[in-house]
């Protein structure tokens, strides 16, 4: 029977460990930027999401009051009981939305109904910069199709 030799232990060289710090640096330096410019992509996707979120409250309001609330009534309609017209005779007590949300940026959603880009209602986020319009990467962001 062998008797148990001392087992070599090898561990890393500094040369190892610094080649393997330069790599993670350069994929670091590559990939992080790319995450850098995102923020405002994921924001832009929340606002499609909230505003397919609201569209499909507005839906429920539009069953239940056989129409969609008037500019003046605005989006709290789907909060609060709406006075004015249209008259909303079979609204749901417990309203179809708690509270409505604000955009990603922080700004209220916009409604215009009926709409006049796209059959209904207009539903949109001014996006980044807050205004009507925008360039390209603040366009508003809304339930038409781009």
């Amino acid at each position: 029977m062998k008797t148990a030799s001392k087992s070599s232990q090898r561990g890393f060289t500094l040369i190892e460990i610094m080649v393997v710090v330069v790599i993670i640096g350069v994929l670091g330096a590559i990939v992080v930027p790319q995450f850098m410019s995102r923020p405002d992509q994921a924001k832009v996707t929340a606002a499609r999401t909230d505003i397919q979120a609201i569209a499909t409250a507005l839906e429920m309001y539009r069953l239940d009051t056989f129409s969609y609330p008037s500019t003046q009534q605005g989006l709290e309609a789907l909060s609060k009981r709406p006075s004015g017209t249209p008259v909303a005779k079979n609204w749901n007590p417990q309203g179809y939305l708690k509270s409505m949300p604000l955009d990603p940026w922080g700004t209220p959603y916009q409604y215009l109904s009926p709409g006049t880009r796209s059959p209904g209602y207009d539903l949109y986020s001014f996006g980044s910069d807050g205004v009507a319009g925008g360039e390209e990467h603040a366009a508003d962001i809304g339930n038409w199709s781009n």
